[in-house]
C-alpha cells in the first residue's frame, strides 16, 4: 500500500518555455472575477506621466487662485492611465496634493480599487487609499488592505491585507498577510507575515514568500512536496527554480527519500535564439541521480541523463537530436523520473542533420536504440545517408521518384555481424485522379547491395547483391448515393479497391537481420507493398488485394458510419521469411481484415478491428469498444481486446492476451468528478488494473483524491537477485493532490490527465466526432 500527500502550493507559474496546458473542468466562464463597477479605460500618452495633463470634471466647484480647489458631485480626475471618482475632492494647489472622499474609485490598466478615502502626492505621483478594496484586471486576484499605497513606478504597497481568488461570496480560501507588495513591472508579489486560511481555519503560516500576477518567471524555491510510502519511505522535495536569463532556466529538485536515500533531479532548458521564431532551436538537459539505493542489494549508485535538442537552421535545413541513458533496466520502474513513464520500455538515442528543398532532400542520421529488459542489442545505425528526389508531372503525366540510401549497421558486442548496405530505388508513376475514382501504376527496380564483415554464420557471405522488379497497380472507385436510415437522411460511400502487386524473387537467406520486421497486416497494412520493415527482406509477391470501404454522411456532412473490409489473394507463395524455418504451407488467401467506426444512436458510438484466418477459421487479433459520450467530461467505455500467440520479450514464451476493460468519467455535480477504470485478464483471471478518482474543482481550489491498483513491471537485471513474487508484481496507491489557484499552481488538474492514469490510455475512435 502506498499513500502520498501531494500539497500544491508552488510559487511558479507554468514556465513559459513550455505550452500552457488547457484549463479543464470547472466552470471557468463562470470563474471571472469582477470589480463591481465598470471599467474605463483612460487614453494613454507617450510622454512621462509627471509631465500629462490632469482632466477635472465635477457637478460643481470651487477655488482659491493659487491655493486650493473644491469640487462636488460625480468629481472625476483622469491623467494618462490613470482615473479617479469620487463624490468630493479638494486640490491643495501650494502642496500638489489632492484628497478624495466618498464613493471613491481609483483605477489604472493593472487593478481597481474602491476606498473611504485617498490622498496623492501629483508631483511624485504616489497615492495612499484607506480601507480599500482591490482587484487585478484580467486575474481572479482580489482582496481588502487597510491601507493601500501606489508608487511612482505604478507599484503596489499593501498593508493589513489579504487576497484571494474566490469568488467574493463563496471565500474558500484566503491569504492574510502583514504587507503585500506588487512590483508591476516585474509582475511579482512579495508577502510578508502570511497565514493561509481554507475554510476559515489558519492551515499554514509563511513568513515571507512572492507569487506571480502573470506568467512572468521567477527565482525562488517552489513549494515543497511531501509523501509516504511503504516502497519509498518518508518523502520530501524542495525544487528551486533559477531563472538564468529569458533564453535559460533551471529547475534542481533534492528529494529526500527515507528507504532509498538522496534523490537528485536537474532539468535545464534552453532557447536559442528569438522566442517569437517559430524555427528556434529549443532543448533541455536531464540529469537524475541516486546514490547508495538503499532499497536494493549492495546499495548501488542509479542514474539517469537526457538531452533533446531541435533546431530549424534556416528554411532548408533541420537538426534534431535525442539521447537518454540509465543505470538499470527498472529505474523507470522504481523511481519517478521526469523524463519517461513506467511503461516506456525503449531508450532511443537519435542524432539527424536534413536539407529538404521541393524536388530533393538529403539527411544523415545515427541511430541507437536500448531495449530494458533484453539482454539482445538492436543494431546501431552509423550513420545513415538518404537522398530522395521526385519530379512530378515528368513527361505525359508521368511522375519520377528516386530513393537512395547509405547505411552502416554496427553492434556493441563483436559476437554479431556487422554490414554496410547500399539501396537505390527508382520508379515511374502513372496517376490518374478525378471525383469517380483513380488509378495509380507503379513500375520500380529496386537494386541493393550488402557488405558483411565478421560474418558468424556460415550462410552468409561478405559480398551480396540483390535486384528485385516490382510492379504495382491500385484503383479505387467512388460511388455514392442519398439515402435514410431510421428516418434519418445519409449521403453513403461505396468506395471498391484494388491492388495488384507483383515483385520478383531473389534468395535472401545470405543476408543478415539488421533492421527488419514483420507488419501487422490490419486493413490498410493489406495495401502495403511490403511484408516486411526495413530492406533486409523484400519478400517477392504476385498477390491481388481487394478492399471495400462504406461511409455514412449526415445532413450536416459529419461521419457517422466507416466499415472497411479486405483480403489478399495470394497466385503464387512466397518463398522470402524472416528465418528459414518459418516457411511452412502458405495459405491461398491472407487474413480477413475488417474495421468499423460507427455512431449506433444518438451519444453510443462502438470502435471495433479483426483480423480473422478464413483458412483456419480462426481469430489472429480482435479489439472492439462501446462508448457511450453524451457531453463534454463524460464518458462511459467498454472495450475487449483478444491477441493470441504473441511473444513475451522477457520470457521469450507465447502467450495469449485476452482482456475486458471498462472507463468511465461522469460529472456527480458542477464541480465534482468521478473517474474510474478496470481491466481484467481473461486469461489469467485477475485484475491487471484498477483506477478509482475523485476530483473537486471550484473557481479557487481542486482536489484530487484517487486508488490505483496496477501490476508493475520488473525487468531482469545485475541489480535483482530474486525474481519478484506475485505481491510485489502489484503496485497499490491512494493519493491526494490539492491545488490553490491564485498562488502559483498548475491549475486545475484536468480530468483528460486522469483518463491516462496508469497503462491502459483512452483511445477515441480515430474518425468519428461528437
Amino acid at each position: 500500500m502506498q499513500i502520498r500527500y501531494f500539497l500544491a502550493l508552488s510559487l511558479l507559474p507554468p514556465l513559459t518555455l513550455a505550452e500552457p496546458l488547457s484549463q479543464e473542468g470547472g466552470n471557468n466562464a463562470q470563474c471571472v472575477i469582477l470589480p463591481p463597477v465598470p471599467y474605463h479605460q483612460v487614453g494613454e500618452s507617450s510622454g512621462p506621466l509627471a509631465d500629462q495633463k490632469i482632466q477635472i470634471h465635477s457637478d460643481a466647484s470651487s477655488a482659491q487662485l493659487g491655493l486650493e480647489a473644491s469640487f462636488e458631485g460625480n468629481v472625476t480626475f483622469s491623467q494618462a492611465g490613470r482615473r479617479i471618482s469620487a463624490e468630493r475632492a479638494t486640490v491643495n494647489q501650494q502642496e500638489q496634493q489632492l484628497t478624495a472622499q466618498g464613493n471613491l474609485v481609483f483605477q489604472d490598466p493593472l487593478f481597481t480599487v474602491t476606498a473611504d478615502s485617498l490622498m496623492a502626492q501629483m508631483r511624485s505621483n504616489n497615492a495612499t487609499l484607506e480601507g480599500a478594496q482591490y482587484w487585478l484586471h484580467g486575474q481572479q486576484v482580489h482582496g481588502d488592505a487597510q491601507k493601500l499605497e501606489i508608487t511612482q513606478n505604478n507599484n503596489l504597497i499593501l498593508n493589513n491585507t489579504n487576497f484571494t481568488t474566490c469568488p467574493p461570496d463563496n471565500v474558500s480560501w484566503l491569504l492574510e498577510a502583514e504587507k503585500i507588495k506588487i512590483d508591476s513591472k516585474e509582475e511579482w508579489g512579495e508577502i510578508w507575515d502570511a497565514k493561509l486560511r481554507i475554510g476559515g481555519v489558519p492551515v499554514f503560516y509563511i513568513p515571507y514568500m512572492t507569487v506571480p500576477v502573470s506568467e512572468k518567471r521567477k527565482t525562488g524555491f517552489l513549494f515543497p512536496s511531501f509523501s509516504s510510502s511503504t516502497t519509498n519511505g518518508v518523502e520530501f522535495a524542495a525544487p528551486f527554480y533559477w531563472n538564468i536569463a529569458p533564453e535559460y532556466d533551471l529547475t534542481f529538485t533534492p528529494h529526500y527519500m527515507s528507504s532509498r536515500g538522496l534523490f537528485t533531479k536537474t532539468e535545464f532548458r534552453y532557447l536559442l535564439g528569438d522566442a517569437g521564431n517559430r524555427q528556434t532551436p529549443t532543448g533541455q538537459f536531464n540529469l537524475e541521480y541516486l546514490g547508495s539505493d538503499n532499497m536494493l542489494d549492495g546499495s548501488p549508485n542509479r542514474y539517469m541523463y537526457h538531452w533533446e535538442h531541435s533546431d530549424a537552421l534556416d528554411e532548408n535545413w533541420r537538426v534534431l537530436a535525442n539521447y537518454t541513458d540509465v543505470s538499470d533496466n527498472n529505474y523507470f520502474n522504481d523511481l519517478n523520473s521526469d523524463v519517461n513513464r513506467a511503461t516506456d520500455n525503449q531508450l532511443s538515442r537519435v542524432g539527424e542533420i536534413a536539407y529538404f528543398t521541393d524536388n530533393w532532400d538529403f539527411s544523415a542520421r545515427v541511430q541507437d536504440i536500448k531495449v530494458l529488459g533484453k539482454e539482445e542489442r538492436p543494431y546501431q545505425v552509423m550513420p545513415q545517408l538518404n537522398f530522395n528526389y521526385r519530379t512530378p508531372g515528368m513527361w505525359q503525366g508521368l511522375d519520377f521518384n528516386f530513393a537512395s540510401e547509405i547505411t552502416n549497421f554496427r553492434h556493441k558486442e563483436d559476437i554479431y555481424t556487422t554490414a554496410t548496405r547500399v539501396h537505390m530505388e527508382p520508379s515511374i508513376l502513372l496517376p490518374i485522379h478525378g471525383p469517380a475514382g483513380s488509378l495509380t501504376s507503379e513500375v520500380k527496380l529496386m537494386q541493393t547491395n550488402y557488405w558483411q564483415h565478421n560474418i558468424q554464420q556460415s550462410e552468409q557471405e561478405s559480398s551480396i547483391s540483390r535486384t528485385l522488379p516490382q510492379v504495382r497497380i491500385h484503383g479505387q472507385i467512388n460511388f455514392e448515393r442519398y439515402t435514410d436510415y431510421f428516418n434519418q437522411n445519409y449521403r453513403q460511400t461505396l468506395e471498391p479497391q484494388f491492388q495488384y502487386l507483383y515483385v520478383g524473387y531473389e534468395d535472401q537467406s545470405k543476408i543478415g537481420l539488421y533492421d527488419t520486421g514483420e507488419l501487422q497486416q490490419d486493413y490498410f497494412g493489406l495495401f502495403r507493398d511490403r511484408r516486411f520493415s526495413g530492406l533486409d527482406r523484400i519478400a517477392d509477391a504476385n498477390q491481388l488485394t481487394l478492399g471495400l470501404t462504406t461511409r455514412l454522411f449526415d445532413e450536416r456532412n459529419l461521419e457517422q458510419l466507416k466499415f472497411s473490409l479486405g483480403q489478399i489473394i495470394y497466385f503464387d507463395d512466397s518463398k522470402v521469411s524472416l528465418y528459414e524455418d518459418d516457411l511452412t504451407e502458405q495459405p491461398s488467401t491472407s487474413v480477413l481484415a475488417a474495421e468499423l467506426d460507427a455512431r449506433v444512436y444518438k451519444d453510443w458510438f462502438v470502435s471495433g478491428a479483426i483480423q480473422y484466418d478464413t483458412r483456419n477459421s480462426s481469430n489472429k487479433k480482435s479489439e472492439a469498444s462501446l462508448d457511450y459520450r453524451p457531453g463534454p467530461n463524460k464518458l462511459l467505455q467498454f472495450s475487449y481486446r483478444y491477441v493470441p500467440d504473441l511473444l513475451n520479450s522477457n520470457t521469450n514464451d507465447r502467450v495469449d492476451i485476452s482482456q475486458a476493460g471498462f472507463r468511465t468519467t461522469w460529472p456527480i455535480t458542477d464541480e465534482l468528478y468521478f473517474v474510474g477504470n478496470w481491466y481484467y485478464d481473461l486469461k489469467e483471471e485477475r485484475s491487471v488494473e484498477s483506477y478509482t478518482g475523485f476530483q473537486y474543482e471550484s473557481c479557487c481550489w481542486a482536489v484530487r483524491l484517487s486508488y490505483h491498483y496496477r501490476i508493475k513491471t520488473n525487468y531482469e537485471d545485475d541489480l535483482r537477485t530474486a525474481a519478484p513474487n506475485e505481491r510485489e508484481m502489484f503496485e497499490t496507491g491512494v493519493y491526494l493532490n490539492f491545488v490553490i489557484k491564485g498562488l502559483g499552481g498548475s491549475g486545475p488538474l484536468g480530468v483528460n490527465d486522469m483518463l491516462d492514469e496508469g497503462l491502459f490510455n483512452y483511445r477515441k475512435p480515430l474518425y468519428l466526432r461528437n
